[in-house]
């Protein structure tokens, strides 16, 4: 069971540290930070760049720490609160199936942390034998419901964009050979 629960930590923390840094930096042929903002802005998760910033962080960071061994259920917590909100925002709509876009692959995820904040990282990780059991687990879920809800709730709070008018532009001057010249009274 050693080696299963490191490969476990290596997979899953290393498909959030790829996702994390495809957001953050473009790296894996990901959108980068501008464009991540921008889709974060078109999901209504406002603004776009905080959560972006946050969610792209959360994934790195967590999943390092997965890869790791330390920390486990803070990372889980972390991880599970992006997976909730990209199910939200994203997945929900699609219905549960990964080949139509649902949320099947978040909830696998959502598992496999959960599993590990339960069962601990094993004893080849940093941490050893670090915290574990039922109850992290209940915390790492219940951490990850609230960062998910909070980011709700702090997106809903933000203004909408108002659209960008354009300034007013001053009447162009027509040049002097196009100007009419008064005529005299017949």
């Amino acid at each position: 069971m050693k080696i299963a629960r490191l490969l476990l930590r290596l997979i899953v923390g290393g498909l959030f540290v790829g996702h994390g840094t495809q957001k953050l930096f473009g790296w894996f042929g990901g959108p980068g930070l501008d464009t991540a903002a921008q889709g974060f802005d078109s999901m209504g998760m406002r603004p776009g760049r905080h959560h972006a910033v946050a969610a792209s962080a959360a994934e790195t960071g967590g999943g390092m720490l997965l890869i790791a061994g330390l920390a486990t259920p803070l990372a889980a917590s972390a991880l599970i609160s992006v997976m909730l909100t990209a199910i939200n925002r994203v997945h929900l709509k699609n219905g549960f199936s990964n080949s139509n876009g649902g949320y099947e692959f978040n909830l696998v995820l959502i598992g496999a942390l959960l599993t590990l904040a339960e069962e601990g990282p094993g004893s080849l990780a940093l941490g050893g034998e670090e915290p574990h059991g039922p109850g992290w687990a209940a915390a790492a879920l219940a951490g990850g419901v609230i960062g998910a809800a909070g980011a709700h709730v702090y997106a809903a709070s933000q203004p909408e964009p108002q659209p960008e008018v354009p300034a007013e532009q001053p009447a162009a001057e027509a040049p002097a050979s196009e100007v009419a010249e008064p005529q005299p009274a017949s």
